[in-house]
């Protein structure tokens, strides 16, 4: 049976590698097995370089591009579910324009496996930071940067919007609110708990120990402080968000996602009635120890002192985060503003 695959690459202001992407798509094995229709798509979104003519100067082999005027991952995202991808495709993958692949067969290994698996909302790839995957000649930055990064999350019951795959039919299923900061933090909790309306259901996310992907660590301090400050913000958004969204009766959920995903006003309005909370404000708490109580909750690392110093060392960071994301809200940074 044929299988109908559309493949959305997001990507915005992208110039500087967007044609060694396009090189790496065109090299995946997936535009040429014989039992799969597949389409590759860049989504050149609120771009302002030369991303668009870069893209289509190396397009070719069913790559195609698409210069979207509006820009924001979650407006791009609902696009191509909604929009975009063709009605009749089965499979959807979702992919930044800035990672690289494992191998040539990375996509097809993707899709093959959420196929294996038709109870499965979304198939992640593993991230691997750059500096883990080619550690020759790092420096003693770099090298506490790479010890310290990976403990938080568990990629297999996460979304990395870096790279996923969903079914079509259950992609469709969701909006996202225009202008968030974490789009897929956001989606993580949809597809657990179907929009809210169920308990989470972790069986329905899972990750492919055969596909994995590379994607570029950030290299200094202050760098490392405004992408986690971002990541809390997004995600103190998302808590705000899931607040408001509880307090409809559940089968109005599905319907306000709608609402919010061509209104531009919704996500500012939420986070102006639901921030700040007391007695915390903006941000919760759990954000500065979660690290460090992830640590001490498995007796293995609680008896390694390389990891409870490495557990230290990353909670002193994020209550310095904890602080900066407290103030970025507080002056009104939010929706949009990355």
């Amino acid at each position: 049976m044929m299988v109908t695959v559309d493949i959305g690459v997001f990507a915005h202001n992208e110039a500087e590698g967007i044609g060694r992407m396009v090189n790496r798509l065109a090299a995946q094995d997936i535009l040429r097995v014989t039992d799969m229709e597949v389409r590759v798509l860049v989504l050149a979104n609120g771009c302002r370089d030369a991303t668009v003519a870069i893209a289509q100067a190396a397009a070719r082999n069913g790559i195609y591009v698409v210069d979207l005027a509006e820009g924001g991952k979650s407006r791009t995202w609902n696009r191509f579910v909604q929009t975009i991808s063709r009605p009749e495709a089965d499979i959807l993958v979702f992919c930044d324009a800035d990672i690289e692949f494992c191998d040539s067969g990375a996509l097809q290994r993707l899709v093959r496996g959420l196929q294996a698996r038709p109870n499965l909302w979304v198939l992640n790839s593993k991230p691997i930071k750059d500096i883990v995957a080619r550690p020759e000649g790092l420096s003693r930055q770099d090298r506490l940067i790479a010890a310290a990064g990976g403990g938080l999350d568990d990629w297999k019951t996460a979304i990395c919007g870096q790279l996923y795959a969903m079914p079509t039919q259950t992609a469709r299923k969701f909006r996202l609110p225009v202008g968030l900061p974490v789009e897929d933090g956001f989606l993580r909790a949809m597809v657990l708990t179907d929009a809210l309306t169920e308990a989470e259901d972790f069986s329905r996310i899972d990750g492919s120990d055969s596909v994995s992907h590379i994607y570029a660590s950030e290299r200094s301090i202050l760098a490392l402080l405004r992408h986690q400050t971002r990541i809390v913000v997004g995600s103190a958004i998302n808590l705000a968000c899931f607040r408001f969204i509880r307090t409809l009766p559940e089968a109005e959920r599905h319907q306000e996602l709608r609402r919010a995903m061509v209104n531009d006003r919704w996500l500012p309005e939420v986070i102006r009635r639901q921030l700040p909370q007391m007695p915390y404000g903006y941000v919760p708490p759990h954000f500065m120890v979660k690290r460090l109580a992830r640590v001490l909750s498995n007796r293995q690392d609680r008896l390694n002192p390389k990891r409870i110093l490495i557990a230290l060392f990353g909670t002193c960071f994020d209550v310095v985060v904890y602080l900066r994301a407290q103030a970025a809200m507080a002056r009104g940074a939010g929706a949009g503003f990355w």
